[in-house]
């Protein structure tokens, strides 16, 4: 059964910083794209950030450029996001996905696979 397991949210301050960890077990996604996606309550999944098979090529939505940073570890078969500088708007359920469609992925349908997702909570 493939599983992609996200962890690491939680309540933090304005300002504050978390890392978001997804453990994928059922496959191996090596030569996959990766991303991250968030929900706010009330509204549409909507696209972080992603990055390529070799962690060669990056990509982030305008709003979280500069404070988040995407990476992972293919010996692991993990991908991480790196959030610092957080704010409230940044609240949310946060999702990890795969996909082989091509190299950066920033559509939600183009991704195969999704884990679960880890709540975020940033307080003023």
């Amino acid at each position: 059964q493939v599983q992609l397991v996200e962890s690491g949210g939680g309540l933090v301050p304005a300002g504050g910083s978390l890392t978001l960890s997804c453990a994928a077990s059922g496959r191996t996604f090596k030569t996959y794209a990766k991303g991250w996606f968030r929900q706010a309550p009330g509204k549409e999944r909507e696209f972080i950030a992603a990055i390529n098979w070799s962690g060669g090529r990056t990509y982030y939505a305008d709003s979280v450029k500069g404070r988040f940073t995407i990476s992972r570890d293919n010996a692991r078969n993990a991908v991480y996001l790196q959030m610092n500088g957080l704010k409230p708007e940044d609240t949310g359920v946060y999702y990890c996905a795969a996909g082989d469609k091509a190299p950066i992925l920033v559509r939600r349908s183009d991704y195969d696979y999704w884990g679960q997702g880890t709540q975020v909570t940033v307080s003023s």
